[in-house]
């Protein structure tokens, strides 16, 4: 059994940001199809589809990015380790299911809404353990070292964490999620709103997201690192059945361009002012 790590690329920009893009992993093992009760795609529907492609013209221009490879069905790096659904992981007696958890959405998602359980069988606690050692695991400690690279470098660093939702029936098309003020200072929230309705887009901030593991875990205001969590609709850049590129794909990828090049800059003119003083 084996999954495919991260991959990882360094940052050359002259801005302290970092892309995260944790669930758009394609690299799906025959071992992981083989124990789904629906197959391929049944697994597909866990996907952030493409997000990995949209970022693509972001880390061309220098930005560091830490993209999964390893699929989400496989193990879940927007997850805490203990996140754990015990109808899929055979762990023994967990003290306090967390609502994603107990909703199948957790470290190993159990179910989707289009296709309820996912699984054959629960997978044995040793099998987690590799899941975790070969993708979720390499997968945060790449993100604490490039954090703390920019943090050296430029004295402050803003993590993207990068996701697309499906359509809602109502709401904005993007929704910042900063959870609730803990993971990135508000200036930073109120600053990312700015850019997302500059470019036409209406904008939310932590409703129904309000981010996961990820910034939670690396967002550290205190200590100058920021850390937001982007969901993008579907339908803002992919065909109306939700199926390969839209006509709005390049606005999308703009989108994230310009969140990295404007709040980066607005990270070092704020350094910069401070160590004025």
């Amino acid at each position: 059994m084996s999954l495919a790590p991260p991959a990882i690329f360094p940052s050359t920009a002259e801005f302290p940001v970092l892309l995260s893009v944790p669930h758009a992993g394609r690299d799906y093992p025959e071992w992981l199809i083989a124990l789904c009760k629906g197959g391929a795609s049944a697994l597909y529907a866990l996907e952030d589809p493409l997000v990995d492609d949209l970022v693509e013209t972001t880390v061309d221009k220098g930005f560091g990015a830490v993209i999964a490879r390893a699929p989400r069905a496989a193990v879940d790096c927007n997850r805490a380790e203990d996140e754990i659904d015990p109808t899929v992981i055979r762990s023994g007696p967990i003290a306090s299911l967390s609502p994603r958890a107990r909703g199948g959405l957790g470290i190993v998602p159990g179910r989707t809404a289009s296709h309820g359980p996912l699984w054959r069988q629960a997978i044995p606690r040793h099998e987690l353990e590799e899941r975790l050692a070969q993708a979720h695991r390499p997968y945060h400690k790449a993100i604490e070292d490039a954090l703390r690279r920019l943090l050296d470098t430029f004295g402050c660093a803003l993590l993207l964490d990068c996701h697309s939702m499906p359509p809602p029936e109502e709401g904005p098309a993007i929704v910042i999620g900063d959870r609730y003020g803990q993971s990135a200072a508000p200036w930073v929230t109120t600053e990312a709103v700015k850019i997302v309705t500059s470019l036409g887009f209406r904008a939310g901030v932590n409703q129904p997201f309000a981010g996961g593991h990820i910034v939670q875990r690396h967002g550290a205001p205190a200590r100058g690192i920021h850390a937001i969590q982007i969901e993008i609709d579907r339908r803002c850049y992919m065909r109306p059945n939700l199926v390969g590129r839209g006509p709005g794909f390049g606005k999308v990828s703009r989108l994230f361009e310009q969140l990295a090049l404007r709040l980066g800059q607005h990270l070092l003119d704020r350094r910069f002012s401070e160590a004025a003083e």
